[in-house]
C-alpha cells in the first residue's frame, strides 16, 4: 500500500484495531505538527482532539486557533471568531520558531482567515498540508460563513497534499448532490481533484447507505484506493473528523507515505470511537478516546517504577 516509511514514534495501528507503541528516539527531536483550527472548549473536537492526537502519535503540536467555540457533547452555544490578522501572526510566529514537518487545517471560519492563512502558507510552507474542511458540526451547526467556502475552493484547496470531506462537504465543494453511492463518491472526489490538491480522501463514515461498512475513497492522480472498516454502531463519534486529519497529519510528520498514513489513521480512528462507546465522556455524543491504547502502557510503566521503588528500599 504505497511507502510506508519509517515507523511511527507513538501509538499508531499497523493492522485495522491494532494499536502498538514504537520506542521514539531519545537523541533527535520530534517531528512537529501544525493544526489550525478552532477551540473546543470541551476538549473533545477542534484544537483539543489534533493536539492529543499528534501526542499519542509521538509527534510535537502546534497549534493556532481560528475560532472559539463554546460546545460541549451535546451541541453548540456559540463561536467567537479570531480576527484574521491575529490568526496569520500565530501562524508566523510558529513558522519563525520550529522545524514544522506537516501543516493540517480544521475549522477556518472566515473568508478573512482562510485568505490571510493561504498568504502565510504561500510564503512560508512547501510541505504536507492537509486540509479538512470543516463547515458544520456533528450537532448541524455552521462552522464555516457562506462567502468563505468558495475562497477555500480557489486558494486553499490548491494548496494541499491531501483534502478530506465528509460527504456534505465534498457535495457543497464539488457542487453535486450528497453522495448516495461510493461511485458518487469517487465521482466528487475527481471533481475536488480538478481544483488542485494532490490527492483527496471523501469520507463516508457518517453515510445513510452503508450499514456494516464505513468507507472512505482516497482519490489521486494515479488512481483510486478504497479503505473500509467495519462500522461503529455508537453516537459517540463527537470529533471524529478532526482527529482522522490530524491522526494522517501525524503520520506523514514522521514520514510515512500518503497511503500508508491515512489507513493508520483510519484504524486509529476506529480504535479510538470503538473505546468511546466502552466509557462516554459528557451528556450527549461523546468525543473519541484519544487515549486507546495508552491504558495498557500507563500499567507497564506503573508496575516498572513499583519494582523500581522496591528495589530503591531493598538496598536502603
Amino acid at each position: 500500500m504505497g511507502d510506508t516509511g519509517p515507523p511511527a514514534t507513538g501509538h499508531y495501528a499497523k493492522e485495522p484495531g491494532e494499536l502498538t507503541q514504537s520506542t521514539p528516539s531519545t537523541s533527535a527531536p520530534r517531528p512537529v505538527a501544525v493544526t489550525i483550527a478552532g477551540s473546543d472548549c470541551s476538549g473533545g473536537a477542534g484544537i483539543q482532539a489534533d493536539l492529543k492526537t499528534f501526542m499519542v502519535h509521538g509527534v510535537y503540536g502546534a497549534s493556532v486557533i481560528t475560532a472559539l467555540t463554546a460546545q460541549n457533547t451535546q451541541g453548540m452555544r456559540g463561536v467567537h471568531i479570531v480576527p484574521a490578522h491575529f490568526v496569520a501572526l500565530q501562524l508566523e510566529a510558529v513558522f519563525a520558531d520550529l522545524d514544522v514537518k506537516s501543516v493540517k487545517t480544521g475549522m477556518l471560519a472566515s473568508a478573512g482567515t482562510v485568505e490571510a492563512i493561504c498568504d502565510v502558507l504561500a510564503r512560508r510552507w512547501s510541505g504536507p498540508l492537509v486540509v479538512d474542511p470543516v463547515m458544520v458540526a456533528t450537532s448541524g451547526d455552521q462552522l464555516m460563513e457562506p462567502d468563505a467556502i468558495e475562497v477555500l475552493r480557489q486558494k486553499l484547496l490548491p494548496l494541499a497534499v491531501l483534502v478530506m470531506p465528509n460527504l456534505v462537504e465534498a457535495a457543497v465543494l464539488s457542487g453535486q448532490s450528497v453522495a448516495g453511492s461510493s461511485r458518487e463518491m469517487e465521482l466528487q472526489g475527481r471533481l475536488l481533484l480538478d481544483l488542485g490538491p494532490k490527492a483527496v480522501l471523501v469520507k463516508g463514515g457518517h453515510c445513510s447507505w452503508g450499514d456494516e461498512e464505513a468507507v472512505d475513497i482516497l482519490v489521486t492522480a494515479s488512481g483510486v484506493e478504497m479503505f473500509s472498516s467495519k462500522r461503529l454502531k455508537t453516537p459517540h463519534t463527537h470529533g471524529s473528523g478532526c482527529t482522522l486529519s490530524a491522526a494522517v497529519s501525524a503520520n506523514l510528520s514522521v514520514g510515512h507515505g500518503l497511503e500508508c498514513a491515512v489507513a493508520l489513521a483510519k484504524s486509529f480512528v476506529s480504535a479510538a470511537i470503538a473505546g468511546a462507546a466502552q466509557r462516554p465522556e459528557g451528556r450527549g455524543r461523546a468525543p473519541l478516546d484519544h487515549l486507546v491504547g495508552l491504558d495498557e502502557l500507563s500499567r507497564s510503566t506503573r508496575r516498572r517504577q513499583l519494582r523500581v521503588a522496591r528495589y530503591s528500599v531493598m538496598v536502603l
